[in-house]
């Protein structure tokens, strides 16, 4: 009797236990040159002049007095683990984004950014 439960134990905590476990990375980019951001001078780098530098931006936002390029880059960061009860997961997204504001004439007047992305880290949940 003792031998039957103890195997049946066996049994439950194999199925209980087994599981899978993943770690998953998706960039979207290629990351920003800090270097080129360098080389906007505000009141004299033209949008074209700042095409050239990041290519085309992911966004052109249209103000009242001029336009917004924004581009944008991210890392994702998965963890997941699989019991055959219980699952957990965790996905964290990080981004780099610049934002360069122009006026009417088309000449940066100023521009932001935040750089982030290689903060995504992997982690569960808990």
């Amino acid at each position: 009797m003792k031998r039957a439960c103890f195997a049946i134990s066996i049994v439950l905590m194999s199925a209980i236990f087994t599981g899978c476990t993943v770690f998953g990375r998706s960039k979207d980019f290629v990351a920003f040159d800090e270097n080129a951001l360098k080389q906007v001078t505000t009141g004299k780098t033209s949008a074209s002049e700042v095409t050239l530098l990041f290519g085309p931006p992911n966004k052109i936002v249209k103000l009242s007095n001029g336009n917004a390029y924004m581009y944008e880059r991210s890392i994702k960061k998965a963890t997941g683990l699989w019991l055959v009860l219980v699952s957990f997961g965790n996905l964290e997204t990080q981004y780099d984004r610049i934002v360069f504001f122009m006026n009417n004439n088309d000449v940066v007047t100023h521009y932001g950014n935040s750089f982030n992305s290689e903060k995504a880290s992997y982690a569960m949940p808990f």
